[in-house]
C-alpha cells in the first residue's frame, strides 16, 4: 500500500492509543481519510481494513460497546498479561534473531519480512558472542513460501501454476498440509484436489503466486513426516544393505548412515531400497565401491560406463539449439503496509527502549538501508494522536547519526507474533540447529516458547491445538535431514571447539583449531591450523568461515568436512597430488547441460542462469561459472539422466571419472 495508508494506521494507532479509549464518532471525526471519505459506507469500509491490518500487526484492539448507549462503541488498545508476548531471555531472544537472518528478507514473503522487524520490537539486546557463533546465511528464500505458510495454519486451499519433471507448467488446487525443507530445499506436501490424492510439490518449481482458496475439506493427517514422504519415492521391492569399501576420510555422509568410524575402509549401509542406495553410492563413487550385492554392483558398473560413454567426443547440440528458452516465473511481490508498519514501529519501541540509537546500527538491524530507515523516521515525523492537535505529533530526529523518538509512547510495546511469523521462525531454527553446538538447548527451549506461543499457552502446558502444526510436524518436516546434516558425536565435538575458538580472545593460543579437513575436489586429507571468524549456512549446509595458516588467506570450511579437531602441535600438511582427475575450482565460463526430467533437480540446485525446454519433458540448463567437484558428483548422482553438452574439457574430466569408478566396480 502507498505510505498514505500506513500514516492513517499510525494515526490510528496513535490517536486509540494514547487514551484510555476513544469513541468510534470521535475517532471518524479526527482522522482525516475518515472525515473527508465520500461517504459514510466508504470510511466503514476503510476502517475496517485498518482495524484488521492493525490484529494482525499484533496490537490488541479492543472494541466495546457503551453498557448505557449499545449504538456508541469505544476502541481501547489492551494492556492487560492476556496481550503479552513471549517472554524470552537474552539467549532465546539471540537464537530467534539469528533465526529471522536465515531468510532472504528481499524474497521470502510478508511473514519473514515482518518477523524480524516485530523481534526488535521486544526490546531485548542480544548477546553478542552468542550472535557470532550462530550461522549466517539463508534457507531458500522463495516469494511463495508465506502464502503456502498462511494456507497451512488457516487451512484453506491455494491454486498455482506449477512446472513438474514433466510437461509444461500447470494449474494446481492443493490443501497444503506441510510446508517443509529437506536437504536445503523447500516442499509442499497436502492433498491435490484435481488428482485426489497426496502428493508433494518442489516450492521452487511453483511459478505463479499462490491465490487463496476454500476451506480445506480433506482430513489431514495426524502425523506428517515429509522426509519419509519423499524417501518413499524412491522405494522398491529390492532391498539390501549394501557392503561398500571406501577411502578413509571420505564419503562421511554415508559413513554416518553405516555409523562407521572415519578411518575405516569396510562400510555396511542400512537397509534400503535399491533406487536410494544406487543414488547414495553415485552421488559419493569417486570415493566408494560396491561389493555386495553383486546385481547392485554390477547395475552400477553399467550405469557409469554408459555415463562415459555418453560424454565421449563431442556432443550433440542439435537439440539444445531447436529447444526453446524457458521465460523466467513472473511472480509479483508488492509492498504491504503491514510490513512496512511493523517496521516503523519496531523502529520507534526500539530507539524509546534505549533512549536513543546509531542511526546505521538501527538500519542493520531491520536490515534495511539507512536512506530507508531515515524515509521511515520522516514518515512517524507526520503522525500521532490525530485528537490532540499538531502539537502532539511524534518526535523523531536523527541529525549527527542518533536517533531519538519521543511522545510515541503508544509505539513503545512489542508486537506479536502470528502462527504463519512463528512457522518462519521455526524454520530458521530448524537452519541453526545443525551448526548450533553448544546452543542447542538455547535453540530448543526458544522453539518450545514459540510454538506454546502460536497455542496461546504457557510452556508447560500441553502441545498446540489445531490447525497451528504440533511440534512434532515441524520437527520432523523443516529441520533439515538430520542424517546429513549432523553426525553426533563427531559434529558435536567440532562444534564445541569452534564454538570455544570463537568465544576466546583474538590472537591467544585457545582462538585457534588445528583440524583434519577432507576437501571434495581431491584425495586423502590435510591438517590445517586456522582461527575461526563465524559461521555461516547457505541453507543446504554450514561453513566456518577461517584464518588459515597453511594457506596465508581466508577460507571457508565446510562444518560436515572437518573430520577431526586435532592437537595443536600436529603438523600442517598438505594432500598427495596423486593421479585423479583435477576437480579443483570452478569451471570457467558457461556450461550447457542436458537433464531428463529425473535430472532437473540439477538445474534448481545449481541455480542455473538459463533453462530451455525441449521434447518429451527434457530440458537444458546454462550453467554461469559451477564448482567442479559437486558438479561431477551430481551428474554422476543423475545416473544417465544428466548430460554435460559443454565445456568439452568437463566432458573429458566425467569420462576419466566415470570410467574409473566402472573398472573398479568391473573388477574384483
Amino acid at each position: 500500500m502507498a505510505s498514505k495508508n500506513v500514516e492513517r494506521l499510525l494515526n490510528v494507532i496513535m490517536t486509540i492509543g494514547s487514551r484510555r479509549r476513544i469513541d468510534r464518532a470521535k475517532l471518524f471525526s479526527v482522522i482525516p481519510d475518515y472525515a473527508e471519505a465520500t461517504s459514510e459506507q466508504a470510511a466503514e469500509r476503510m476502517f475496517e481494513r485498518d482495524k484488521a491490518a492493525i490484529l494482525e500487526l499484533g496490537l490488541p484492539l479492543v472494541s466495546e460497546r457503551d453498557v448505557l448507549d449499545e449504538n456508541t462503541v469505544f476502541y481501547r488498545i489492551a494492556t492487560t498479561p492476556q496481550a503479552a508476548v513471549l517472554d524470552l531471555t537474552t539467549e532465546e531472544y539471540t537464537v530467534l534473531l539469528a533465526a529471522s537472518r536465515a531468510w532472504d528478507a528481499a524474497t521470502a514473503g510478508g511473514a519473514a519480512r515482518r518477523v524480524r522487524a516485530k523481534l526488535l520490537s521486544l526490546g531485548h539486546d542480544a548477546d553478542p558472542d552468542l550472535l557470532r557463533r550462530t550461522p549466517r546465511g539463508a534457507v531458500e528464500s522463495l516469494p511463495v513460501l508465506s502464502p503456502l505458510l498462511d494456507a497451512v495454519v488457516t487451512g484453506r486451499s491455494v491454486r498455482f501454476v506449477y512446472r513438474g519433471t514433466h510437461g509444461a507448467p500447470a494449474q494446481r488446487h492443493v490443501e497444503p498440509w506441510v510446508v517443509g525443507v529437506h536437504e536445503g530445499h523447500w516442499y509442499v506436501h497436502g492433498f491435490d484436489r484435481d488428482r485426489g490424492a497426496p502428493r508433494v510439490f518442489r516450492a521452487s518449481r511453483i511459478e505463479s503466486f499462490p491465490a487463496e482458496g476454500p476451506a480445506a475439506k480433506e482430513t489431514r493427517p495426524e502425523r506428517i513426516d515429509l522426509s519419509a514422504v519423499l524417501e518413499r519415492m524412491l522405494d522398491s521391492d529390492d532391498r539390501d544393505s549394501a557392503h561398500l569399501r571406501a577411502a578413509p576420510f571420505k564419503a562421511l555422509a554415508l559413513r554416518d548412515r553405516a555409523a562407521a568410524s572415519l578411518d575405516a575402509e569396510q562400510l555396511r549401509l542400512p537397509v534400503l531400497p535399491r533406487p536410494a542406495a544406487r543414488r547414495l553410492v553415485l552421488s559419493d563413487v569417486r570415493w566408494v565401491e560396491l561389493v555386495e550385492p553383486v546385481p547392485w554392483r554390477e547395475e552400477i558398473a553399467e550405469v557409469l560406463e554408459a555415463i562415459a560413454v555418453a560424454h565421449d567426443g563431442p556432443s550433440d547440440t542439435a537439440a539444445l539449439e531447436a529447444a526453446a528458452q524457458r521465460p523466467a516465473p513472473r511472480i509479483r511481490l508488492t509492498p504491504q503496509s503491514g510490513d512496512h508498519l511493523s517496521r516503523l514501529i519496531s523502529a520507534a519501541s526500539y530507539v524509546m527502549s534505549r533512549g536513543e540509537a546509531d542511526l546505521a546500527e538501527l538500519a542493520d538491524a531491520l536490515a534495511v538501508s539507512e536512506k530507508q530507515l531515515v524515509t521511515d523516521l520522516q514518515v512517524l515525523f507526520v503522525c500521532g494522536d490525530m485528537g490532540a492537535g499538531w502539537e502532539d505529533l511524534i518526535e523523531a530526529e536523527w541529525e549527527h547519526g542518533t536517533v531519538r523518538v519521543r511522545n510515541a509512547e503508544p509505539l513503545r510495546r512489542a508486537l506479536r507474533l502470528s502462527a504463519v511469523e512463528s512457522t518462519a521462525l521455526l524454520a530458521g531454527l530448524a537452519a541453526l540447529e545443525p551448526a548450533a553446538g553448544e546452543a542447542e538447548q538455547v535453540v530448543e527451549s526458544a522453539r518450545t516458547k514459540l510454538l506454546a506461543g502460536m497455542a496461546g499457552q504457557e510452556p508447560d502446558v500441553a502441545a498446540p491445538a489445531p490447525p497451528a502444526p504440533t511440534r512434532e510436524e515441524i520437527a520432523e518436516a523443516i529441520s533439515v535431514d538430520e542424517r546429513a546434516a549432523r553426525t553426533a558425536d563427531r559434529a558435536e565435538e567440532v562444534l564445541a571447539a569452534v564454538g570455544s575458538a570463537l568465544r576466546a580472545e583474538e590472537g591467544t593460543e585457545d582462538s585457534a583449531l588445528t583440524i583434519r579437513y577432507s576437501s571434495a575436489d581431491r584425495a586423502g586429507t590435510s591438517v590445517r591450523r586456522i582461527r575461526p571468524l563465524r559461521i555461516e549456512s547457505d541453507g543446504t549446509r554450514s561453513y566456518l568461515l577461517a584464518d588459515c595458516e597453511l594457506a596465508g588467506a581466508r577460507r571457508r570450511f565446510r562444518l560436515d568436512r572437518i573430520v577431526e579437531v586435532l592437537p595443536a602441535d600436529t603438523p600442517m600438511s598438505r594432500p598427495d597430488p596423486g593421479v585423479d582427475a583435477d576437480l579443483s575450482g570452478r569451471v570457467e565460463g558457461e556450461v550447457w547441460l542436458r537433464l531428463e526430467p529425473a535430472a532437473h533437480w540439477i538445474g534448481e540446485s545449481f541455480a542455473a542462469a538459463e533453462m530451455r525446454d525441449g521434447e518429451d519433458g527434457t530440458s537444458y540448463a546454462r550453467l554461469t561459472g559451477p564448482v567442479r567437484a559437486p558438479l561431477v558428483d551430481a551428474v554422476l548422482e543423475a545416473a544417465g539422466a544428466a548430460e554435460v553438452h559443454s565445456p568439452a574439457s568437463l566432458r573429458d574430466t566425467i569420462v576419466t571419472v566415470a570410467r574409473a569408478g566402472a573398472v573398479r566396480h568391473t573388477t574384483r
